[in-house]
């Protein structure tokens, strides 16, 4: 394998390993409560504009930037559990689908007044400069958001399966009445883990800021890679999120350096669809 090969595929999986930061987000909330968030992708964004206002205004790099987005969105899934989802989580399917992406065109077009339609992006030094290593070239930026990602990724999944937080949370997806009877309050965990999935996302935002071009627009397309993510890895599966997200990573770049940029996303879509031909449930999901 040649040495240009070996960089692209280690540059899919420092990407890999933030897309499945922000999936694992999406895949808590279908686990928890089978509510699908339409508005996922534009919580992302946000998370990259806190970054950018952090920059902006205080002068602050990622360590600014990663805790605050994680306080904010995990404050906004919180609001948005109590003044929406709870409400439409009575109704059809339908009910869910429509307010959930009325509330991502309420955000993107919030996004769009207040910062404006042009493309904005942080300085590249914000991190450090690239270095080599092993003959590898590696940015400083791509980096530290892959091994905060692995390493928050890994972190939720060790809450849900070895805490008692875990346990509850685990008690009331698979039946919420008999949660409450042993005195579980639902809403209560219901709401802890639509903040879990913001603050995840807000930390998956400000790190893609750092390397990523940041407009209103941006959850749209981050919006399509979360749900063949997490769809790929099985919904409601932590751990199927953190390796689907790895691999899309890896396809995307050897898509792209193999065939050409524009048709890393067909190429993607097409082993996403073959994966589900042959396990609908995912690669980790269950039957």
């Amino acid at each position: 394998m040649s040495m240009t090969l070996v960089q692209v595929v280690i540059g899919g999986l420092l990407l890999g390993a933030v897309y499945a930061l922000f999936s694992s987000g999406l895949t808590l909330i279908w686990g928890m409560m089978n509510v699908v968030n339409f508005a996922h992708g534009d919580f992302v964004m946000l998370g990259m504009y806190t970054g950018v206002v952090v920059w902006t205004a205080l002068g602050g790099g990622p360590w600014a930037s990663v805790p605050m987005a994680a306080i904010l969105i995990a404050t906004l899934g919180v609001i948005s559990y109590f003044f929406l989802v709870r409400h439409i989580m009575k109704g059809p399917m339908l009910a869910q689908i429509l307010g959930t992406f009325g509330l991502a065109l309420f955000l993107r077009y919030g996004a769009l007044y207040v910062f404006g339609a042009n493309f904005k992006s942080l300085p590249d030094n914000l991190v450090g400069h690239s270095f080599v290593l092993w003959g590898i070239r590696f940015e400083g930026s791509r980096v530290l958001a892959a091994v905060v990602g692995l390493g928050v990724t890994l972190a939720l999944h060790l809450i849900l399966t070895r805490t008692a937080v875990g346990s509850r949370m685990l008690a009331v997806s698979e039946d919420a009445t008999a949660a409450q009877l042993m005195g579980i309050r639902p809403q209560r965990m219901q709401a802890l883990a639509w903040a879990m999935a913001g603050a995840a996302t807000g930390i998956a935002g400000a790190l893609m800021a750092l390397f990523l071009p940041i407009s209103p627009t941006a959850g749209e397309s981050l919006a399509i890679v979360a749900f063949v993510t997490v769809s790929f890895g099985g919904f409601g599966s932590v751990t199927g999120a953190l390796v689907a997200g790895l691999l899309i990573g890896v396809v995307e770049s050897l898509s792209a350096y193999l065939i050409g940029p524009i048709y890393k996303e067909v190429i993607v879509y097409a082993l996403f669809v073959l994966v589900l031909w042959f396990r609908p449930q995912g690669l980790m999901g269950k039957t």
